[in-house]
């Protein structure tokens, strides 16, 4: 007659790690957004990134080379979308200047309110990224930056605008960068559950837009 083997609460099967519903790539992405801002891109491992979201290393290098790839490309990713959400907003506020810096700043500052972790990434761990790698994020930051250039000369051409100057003269490109500095920086700060929904606060940082340039009121 054999023995009956005992079975120990660890002999059982081993639990299963629920899957994230999303497409592998998107998952991956995710998990890497959560685990760069969380604990920085430097100490972050492949397995870290993977166990994570519930796949297995090999699932990563079916869609990405390394870890640099995989940083490169979240962080391109979310940067073409503001760009595109950026020129879209513009583009449908009519031909009145006010009007489209209103809409950029709405846009730009929902977006920084909504995805806090992408923004948080983006902006604290591209320095990890080696010069080809960062050349197409860099252009989309400068395209963004002329987007609010070309508003600003817009609506001072047209006098609607009158914003501080330096000396008798305009400096329309550094009016542009405080403008982006401090919308970006809400997604240092914000969170959901405060005295302001995200919708409120970007009304209040388009508000706030238009004063720091000296708009007019509109007829």
């Amino acid at each position: 007659m054999s023995k009956r083997k005992t079975v120990s609460p660890g002999d059982g099967p081993p639990e299963a790690v629920e899957r994230d519903a999303r497409p592998p790539v998107e998952a991956i992405r995710a998990a890497a957004f959560a685990q760069f801002a969380e604990r920085g891109y430097p100490v972050v491992t492949v397995r870290d990134i993977m166990k994570a979201c519930g796949l297995t290393q090999g699932a990563l290098y079916n869609h990405f080379k390394s870890k640099d790839e995989l940083l490169h490309d979240i962080i391109a990713s979310t940067q073409s979308e503001l760009e595109r959400l950026c020129q879209q907003a513009v583009a449908g506020a009519g031909p009145d200047a006010r009007a489209q810096l209103a809409a950029f700043v709405r846009v730009y500052v929902m977006r920084h309110c909504r995805l806090r972790i992408e923004a948080l990434v983006a902006n604290r761990e591209i320095g990890w990224l080696d010069t080809a790698r960062v050349s197409d994020i860099r252009r989309s930051r400068r395209a963004i930056r002329d987007i609010v250039v070309t508003i600003l000369a817009h609506g001072v051409e047209n006098d609607v605008f009158d914003p501080p100057r330096v000396e008798g003269k305009h400096d329309l490109k550094a009016i542009a960068m405080a403008l982006l500095d401090q919308c970006t920086h809400v997604s240092m700060w914000y969170g959901p559950g405060g005295d302001l929904a995200e919708e409120q606060m970007a009304k209040l940082y388009a508000d706030m837009a238009l004063r720091v340039v000296g708009a007019k009121p509109q007829d």
